[in-house]
């Protein structure tokens, strides 16, 4: 997986680089902006022919010594380089202060407010304002410069950031300020690591493209790294030969009544799909003959209330519940302390219905929940059960680090006491004892096509399939969230909830499995 840092732990792995005596601070300012020159002619190559403009907006600290960086080496393509400077000069930290002045025997240094800022008037716009530590808005010369650069229809264009747009948190991904005035990137160059402002809210919208530029740091990762998750989880799908359906578990959905099943059958899909050897149908009397019309695969059991559910949990070979999906209010507030409470405790999936069931009294449902548990909110639900967290996600970020999405999730988790799953493009899932990792559905893994009614419900489906399986609870989240945006991607334009659970074996396929 990849692993994401937060501008702190950036600072003490370059701290650590520089007191260990393996690099100095120069050599390190130097490698992010070759970097980023390398950068720049990879995505468009036409630059790498000479000449052309390059505007280098340059801030008061160590990022504005990777700006002096680029310009000079620019300068020495051949390129017209102009480079303004946002700050006192005398105050620059001593690497960007030596970068500086290595400029200043090649060119000129103007204000920042006589700065060129529309697309026609350079062939490259080079943000170097603000980086990784950004702690405040944008303000000054600098707010003036980027807001009428994002007023430029072209704005995007030709717009490489150093390390982050300026004016975005690295750390959330959020807009520092009540203006939310960020610089807009075509293309944006992190160093050693992305950071969770790459993925996080804004962040993938404002970075552009982002790559990552070696600047020859050791690739150790503290222990509460958030990590990206990728396919690392395939090796899970083989059924080893002789194995019968028992063996890969058995998965009860419950459903609402008639009329409302459909989210249910949905889910049941998504579960039997993703390779649960058993899914059973869950369902009151009243619509157990409107199942029982639309399924084949699947299998149909009468569940009218919490004691029948309680019967049906006798069945030891049950290892996997999915609540919630078109379940209805009330049938939610009776089976899901069933559910949670069984003397043989199953895993449980609560979704939609399950969780706003109790939005009247959250504590009531955390008080029930164990570690077999997996919560699957999106921000509604998510803002009904955690209030308050909710409160402070959405409060306006005027300083950084900003309280950000993993920081929401991971104290949603631990206050639940099981894995949450915080759903949208950057969806991120976190477990009681902090474990975090985001499943990115942006830059290019970007899945537009889920904002279809019941794609939820597939979600929580495949979830409920995977425990079934025997896939502990984190590991279960972010695998079904993972081939969740594959299946999306793999169909394509037009897609609906139903085509999702059908789009697996082409996935897995393409896997190698």
């Amino acid at each position: 997986m990849t692993e994401l840092l937060t501008a702190a732990l950036m600072r003490a792995i370059e701290r650590a680089a520089i007191e260990s005596g393996e690099v100095t601070g120069l050599d390190l300012m130097e490698r992010a902006g070759r970097g980023v020159v390398e950068a720049v002619f990879e995505e468009w190559p036409e630059l790498a022919k000479a000449p052309h403009r390059a505007v280098v907006l340059c801030g008061p600290g160590n990022n504005g010594g990777d700006g002096f960086v680029v310009a000079r080496l620019l300068k020495d393509w051949g390129w017209e380089v102009e480079v303004f400077l946002y700050g006192d000069p005398t105050k620059l930290p001593p690497d960007a202060r030596a970068n500086y002045e290595r400029w200043r025997k090649m060119g000129e240094v103007g204000a920042i407010e006589d700065a060129p800022r529309f697309a026609h008037e350079a062939d490259l716009f080079v943000d170097a304002l603000f980086g990784t530590g950004l702690a405040w808005p944008l303000e000054g010369a600098a707010l003036t410069w980027v807001t009428d650069r994002e007023a430029d229809p072209n704005a995007q264009a030709k717009t490489v950031a150093v390390d982050i747009p300026s004016g975005l948190c690295s750390d959330s991904g959020r807009e520092l300020g009540h203006n939310g005035a960020t610089v807009l990137a075509s293309l944006t160059v992190s160093f050693h690591a992305v950071k969770l402002g790459h993925y996080l809210q804004w962040g993938p919208f404002k970075c552009g493209r982002t790559v990552v530029a070696d600047i020859g740091l050791r690739a150790d990762m503290p222990r509460d790294r958030v990590r990206v998750v990728d396919a690392s989880h395939s090796k899970f799908f083989d059924k080893a030969d002789g194995a019968h359906k028992y063996t890969h578990g058995h998965a009860l959905i419950l459903s609402g009544g008639a009329g409302r099943t459909g989210a249910a059958r949905l889910a049941a899909r998504g579960a039997l799909r993703i390779g649960a050897g058993l899914v059973t149908l869950g369902v009151p009397g009243s619509a157990q003959m409107e199942v029982a019309c639309q399924i084949t695969a699947l299998m149909l059991r009468r569940v009218e209330d919490g004691e029948a559910l309680a019967g049906a949990l006798e069945d030891e070979r049950l290892n996997a519940l999915c609540l919630g999906p078109g379940m209805g209010m009330e049938r939610a507030r009776d089976l899901v302390p069933v559910a949670v409470r069984a003397q043989r405790a199953p895993y449980v999936v609560l979704d939609a219905d399950a969780l706003t069931a109790f939005a009247d009294d959250p504590e009531a449902l955390f008080a029930m929940l164990h570690d077999k548990c997996v919560l699957t909110p999106h921000g509604g639900e998510f803002a009904r059960l955690f209030p308050d967290i909710a409160e402070k996600l959405h409060a306006p970020a005027v300083n950084g680090p900003a309280y950000s999405k993993v920081d929401a999730t991971r104290e949603a988790a631990r206050r639940a006491g099981c894995v949450v799953l915080f759903k949208g493009p950057d969806t991120v899932i976190a477990a009681p004892d902090g474990r975090c990792s985001i499943n990115s559905a942006q830059y290019e893994r970007a899945a537009p096509w889920l904002a279809t009614a019941g794609a939820g419900d597939v979600l929580a489906g495949f979830i409920a399939g995977l425990l079934a399986r025997g896939l502990a609870p984190m590991q279960a989240a972010e695998t079904a969230a993972w081939l969740h945006v594959e299946a999306a991607r793999a169909f394509g334009p037009g897609l609906i909830a139903e085509d999702l659970p059908e789009m697996l074996p082409t996935v897995l396929r393409d896997l190698g499995l």
